[in-house]
């Protein structure tokens, strides 16, 4: 049996958890891999020349050989290792913008863009349920978890009651942890380029600082009892605390069956109550449930937010920072009525 390649970093190494998955889903994802390993034909396109070439998962050419192949499980991932690795390492997410992050399925050119990889990041927090499965498909291919040293914020109510809220990322404190983990990660694998690794993030983890004190800024002037963030995902946990928002939320995670009765009506109590005066939900989900909220409450449905992906290159968060600020100013328009 071979055993998993190691990295030496100066930080546990751990999997992320999965819940035991369907007898189909297991069978589809073995179909899946004896497709691949029978010869499947993938095709590969060259690197974009742009900044963002997580905005574009299939942009970049995981056959070259002269650098070392970084491959994310989604994009925003994807652009914030693409910021530390700058020219030198070639980045690319499993998953497209867009697409829902949780159950996503892998399919026979994920698997093979895995068995060329160099390393995988991942977030962790049992946020991609799937990746234990895609890992045992290569495993010499070490993958690093990126919220390892991240305080978790647990998750309150509904079947995840005291599970970890996946979605560390949207705090810029914790990005820079991230960012972080990245740099170390990236210098393991390839020290001949640490140097520029370490320079990069420094620079990044400062845009991010810039980014947290702007954001600050333009939340506190919303009065504190008006400081609502409603949204279809309890997606919004980590940031609320950091800039003193009150998250309210029709599902906990995004799960196989949303929006039930229950949780909708919960929140047009909730709406009503506090007099909220609009409601938003995420881009890779249906909005139909936070549509009834608005119906019912009379509040404006003001928008999505971009969480478990960025948008495409020509979109509004092609970008993690500017998913960051998109997604406030949009909160802020929404609360402020514009």
């Amino acid at each position: 049996m071979r055993k998993n390649r190691q990295i030496t970093l100066n930080f546990p190494l751990p999997l992320p958890d999965s819940p035991p998955s369907k007898k189909h889903h297991l069978l589809g994802f073995g179909l899946l891999l004896a497709v691949c390993l029978s010869g499947c034909n993938t095709q590969t396109t060259q690197p974009q020349t742009n900044q963002n070439p997580a905005s574009d998962p299939t942009a970049t050419d995981l056959t070259r050989k002269d650098k070392k192949v970084i491959l994310t499980t989604f994009t925003v991932l994807a652009d914030m290792a693409q910021n530390v690795a700058g020219d030198k390492a070639t980045v690319e997410s499993i998953t497209k913008p867009g697409a829902e992050i949780h159950g996503y399925e892998v399919t026979p050119s994920d698997l093979t863009r895995g068995q060329k990889a160099d390393v995988i990041l991942d977030n962790g927090l049992s946020l991609e349920r799937w990746a234990t499965r895609f890992y045992n498909s290569f495993p010499k291919v070490p993958h690093i978890t990126l919220s390892e040293g991240v305080q978790p914020v647990n998750i309150s109510e509904d079947s995840y009651q005291g599970k970890p809220n996946p979605h560390a990322w949207m705090s810029p404190k914790n990005a820079l942890i991230y960012v972080d983990n990245i740099r170390k990660a990236l210098g393991s694998i390839d020290p001949a380029n640490a140097a520029t690794y370490d320079a990069n993030a420094a620079k990044y983890s400062e845009q991010i600082r810039a980014i947290d004190e702007k954001l600050k800024q333009a939340i506190s002037a919303i009065p504190p009892d008006k400081r609502y963030i409603v949204s279809c995902e309890g997606a919004f946990s980590y940031i609320a605390n950091d800039y003193g928002l009150k998250e309210v939320y029709i599902w906990p995670v995004n799960a196989e069956q949303q929006s039930t009765p229950k949780q909708v009506e919960r929140v047009i109590n909730t709406v009503k109550a506090n007099q909220i005066p609009a409601v938003f939900c995420e881009s890779t989900v249906s909005n139909e449930g936070q549509l009834q909220v608005a119906k019912e409450t009379g509040a404006k449905f003001a928008g999505v937010f971009y969480v478990d992906s960025l948008s495409p290159a020509d979109g509004p968060a092609s970008t993690y920072l500017k998913l960051l600020e998109y997604n406030v100013n949009t909160l802020i328009k929404g609360l402020q009525g514009n």
